[in-house]
């Protein structure tokens, strides 16, 4: 039986967990966030926020250390912190994702059979379905795929429906949700404006990726189109990647296992929410709009080149900020800040080059990597990226400086 209680759960004194379960629960989560036709990949990060919480819950209510994430509840003795992950983690993706509920019912049945039957085993499924129950109950009427409509006329500096797709903007409610650690997506999400279009740093951001950001570029070099196209996919699935090899690199048990992910992919989630904030506020035109228009934005040192196309398609949402490097600002310092070490020891796989690996030893390196990419990548003018790296790192400060705490901090 499960009994509200204070949060500073002591250890429990039963075997220790096997941390992988946190790992092989994250890969499952996002190839089933992937694979849900009913949700953009702009989402992907939000539930895997949701999915984290639950387990970081599950766990360091079992077993202390840490305090938990807004769930006040205390798992009874000899409870399976390693049983309390995995029925956490399945609760929340078969609530939001229904449809994989088969393939979810399988997994989780292999991973339950990896521990002992017993009271252990029954009481730590009970308490990681009463922490995911729990979030998903936070969760209720937070904002997701409300009616957002984007209705901004055309005007110049105004975003629009860009080519090929010419599709409309892709889940504009997103910068509506409610956060799961900032109080609201304007908290960090209005930066200041864009710069203006007659300025002179518009004209030096707009050149810049004129010239290197085109599908013909003569100025891009084979190595900047490499790192343009390392960074074209999708981030969420990348960087959870990379997280599920620090786990083991670093031989972190459960709980600084379950402590990691969620500090790191909630951070993700909240960034997420806060770009899309600032892109809905800001509106702002993609490069390809500008670059082709560039006789309407009242700047003598830009000129319009129709024929201009990006190196690859531009995606269905405003300029700025850049939403990944929003989340690689959010990931390197919630990584290195969870970790507490400046040294990230990061290999990355690209999701869109096949076989393509990177690393790196430093968030400096990689923040700038991400934001020259998506220059070249003809996706964003530079002061998007940069102040996409700058808000996914103070959403992380702020948030990594207010949960996931000690409990003796308390």
């Amino acid at each position: 039986m499960v009994l509200p209680s204070p949060a500073n759960a002591a250890a429990s004194h039963h075997a220790p967990a096997n941390p992988a379960v946190v790992s092989e629960w994250n890969a499952i989560a996002v190839s089933t966030l992937v694979a849900d036709t009913t949700k953009a990949p702009t989402e992907t990060p939000l539930y895997l926020g949701f999915v984290h919480a639950a387990v970081y819950n599950a766990v360091v209510g079992i077993e202390g250390r840490y305090t938990p994430y807004r769930f006040q509840a205390r798992a009874p003795q000899r409870a399976s912190a390693q049983a309390a992950a995995v029925a956490a983690a399945h609760k929340v993706l078969v609530t939001y994702v229904p449809s994989a509920a088969g393939t979810l019912d399988t997994a989780y049945a292999t991973s339950l059979a990896q521990i002992p039957d017993g009271t252990a085993k029954r009481l730590g499924v009970a308490f990681g379905e009463l922490a995911a129950d729990t979030l998903v109950s936070q969760r209720a009427n937070d904002g997701r795929n409300a009616s957002v409509p984007f209705t901004r006329p055309p005007a110049p500096g105004v975003w629009r429906p860009t080519p090929p797709a010419s599709a409309p903007f892709l889940t504009p409610w997103l910068g509506a949700v409610k956060p799961l650690m900032v109080r609201d997506g304007a908290q960090f999400g209005r930066p200041g404006p864009p710069p203006a279009l007659t300025s002179a740093r518009y004209a030096r951001d707009f050149n810049e990726v004129k010239a290197t950001g085109s599908a013909g570029s003569t100025v891009r070099t084979a190595e900047q189109t490499a790192i343009a196209l390392f960074y074209s996919g999708n981030p969420a699935v990348q960087y959870n990647l990379a997280l599920r090899k620090q786990a083991a690199l670093r031989g972190l048990d459960i709980v600084e296992s379950a402590r990691l992910f969620a500090a790191v992919d909630m951070s993700m989630a909240d960034t997420l929410i806060t770009v899309w904030h600032s892109k809905y506020h800001y509106a702002f035109w993609r490069p390809i709009t500008a670059i082709t228009l560039a006789d309407t934005d009242g700047n003598p040192a830009t000129t319009a080149d129709p024929s201009w196309v990006p190196l690859v398609n531009t995606p269905p949402y405003p300029e700025y900020v850049s939403g990944y490097s929003g989340v690689t600002g959010a990931f390197s310092r919630s990584l290195g800040t969870a970790l507490d070490t400046h040294h990230l020891r990061l290999e990355l796989t690209s999701t869109a080059v096949p076989g393509a690996v990177r690393e790196y030893d430093s968030a400096r390196a990689l923040n700038a990597d991400v934001i020259d990419a998506r220059v070249w990548l003809g996706f964003h003018f530079r002061s998007a990226d940069t102040g996409g790296v700058q808000i996914g790192q103070r959403v992380a400060d702020w948030s990594l400086d207010r949960y996931f705490r000690p409990v003796d901090h308390d």
